[in-house]
């Protein structure tokens, strides 16, 4: 008699994934935060479109039922929560998002010393190729040249500064990691959306005498300046 053969076990494949996502702080009254988040969402429509978003409650003092208000406020506006953090988890009911901790502001941690066979990370991304509509380039490492252009609806994220040999007209955000000297500079501005370091502004923002010419933008204290480059 033959022996059973044993089903061979199937070994659970894991996988990390990261993701780009917004941290909103609600601040009081809450009815004022909100209108601010309408009027960017009126400027720009598609700006948290398919976004995760995690709400940080640590500068307010909500009850359960306010939070649970804030929350379906939020998804009355399409805004997708994906957590909670800065609060005591009793507030929660289990139909909330769930409580969130150890988040990261995309800082980048200096790196242990290295045995001199190992090769140090790079802090520069060059793209050669444009970035297409849809397509988005994340690197909080440093800086990250494109050598032609970013359409309509592609995003570039970069720790250091942006730097386009083409027309921008998608989203650029420079300085995630905290950098509030980087800059963003483009031959031709049609941009959607430029940020540094959380600063931004919209295309409607944008000084319509720019639009189309070659432009850089940084930051002056809290403000930030657009200005052609010739």
């Amino acid at each position: 008699m033959e022996a059973a053969v044993k089903p061979q076990r199937q070994m659970v494949r894991l996988r990390g994934r990261s993701y780009v996502a917004f941290v909103f702080t609600p601040t009081v009254p809450v009815h004022d935060w909100l209108q601010e988040i309408d009027a960017t969402i009126a400027r720009s429509p598609g700006f948290f479109a398919g976004r995760p978003v995690v709400i940080d409650l640590s500068s307010v003092d909500l009850s359960q039922s306010a939070i649970g208000h804030l929350l379906t406020s939020l998804q009355d506006r399409n805004i997708r929560v994906l957590g909670i953090e800065g609060v005591d988890e009793s507030r929660l009911t289990q139909m909330m998002p769930p409580l969130l901790s150890g988040g990261r502001s995309c800082v980048v941690e200096p790196s242990a010393p290295k045995k001199p066979e190992t090769k140090a990370k790079p802090t520069s991304l060059l793209l050669e190729a444009p970035v297409r509509s849809g397509q988005t380039v994340i690197f909080p490492e440093g800086d990250v040249t494109i050598l032609g252009s970013v359409g309509s609806g592609a995003e570039v994220v970069a720790g250091g500064s942006i730097h386009i040999y083409g027309a921008l007209r998608g989203r650029a955000m420079a300085g995630v990691n905290g950098h509030t000297s980087a800059r963003i500079y483009c031959q031709k501005i049609e941009a959607e959306l430029l940020a540094i370091d959380g600063f931004y502004q919209t295309a409607d923002d944008i000084d319509a005498a720019l639009r189309g010419r070659p432009a850089q933008a940084w930051l002056q204290g809290n403000t930030m300046r657009i200005t052609a480059l010739n």
